[in-house]
């Protein structure tokens, strides 16, 4: 399975809240990287436990997956009910069909504030998803 395979089965089975499946796509001293928070994820087990962990109430839409070779990047996004909308850009390295290294870069689109130096030559970005319940944010779901 190539990097980008891999990492589209990483999502679904996070998606399936099949825990011991997402277990079996990492290595075992893997190394996930948090840079917005400043956190490091160390192994497999503590990557499935901060997972598994989270508030339910969420879901993954999975936006697009780019790989090659043993590198891909996938750009998720995680609607939950109560606490709204989350986006992650994530660098993933696979090596023999298992994560060994990742970095994560988790958001809340919208959350910060326009620099006014760039007022004239920037316009807003639509923050809603083309659904049919027309999900945006930062309102909450």
């Amino acid at each position: 399975m190539d990097a980008a395979m891999v990492v589209r089965e990483l999502w679904a089975r996070i998606q399936a809240r099949d825990w011991s499946g997402v277990g079996e796509l990492i290595a075992d001293d893997a190394i996930v990287d948090w840079p917005v928070s400043a956190e490091r994820i160390v192994g497999r087990d503590n990557y499935v436990a901060v997972n598994s962990g989270y508030p339910e109430g969420w879901q993954i839409r999975v936006l697009r997956v780019i790989g090659m070779g043993d590198e891909a990047v996938s750009e998720v996004e995680v609607p939950h009910q109560d606490l709204g909308v989350f986006r992650a850009v994530s660098l993933w390295t696979v090596a023999d069909g298992k994560i060994v290294r990742g970095t994560e870069y988790w958001t809340t689109p919208g959350s910060d504030t326009p620099a006014t130096d760039r007022a004239a030559f920037v316009e807003p970005m639509p923050l809603c998803l083309p659904t049919p319940a027309a999900l945006c944010w930062p309102t909450p779901l």
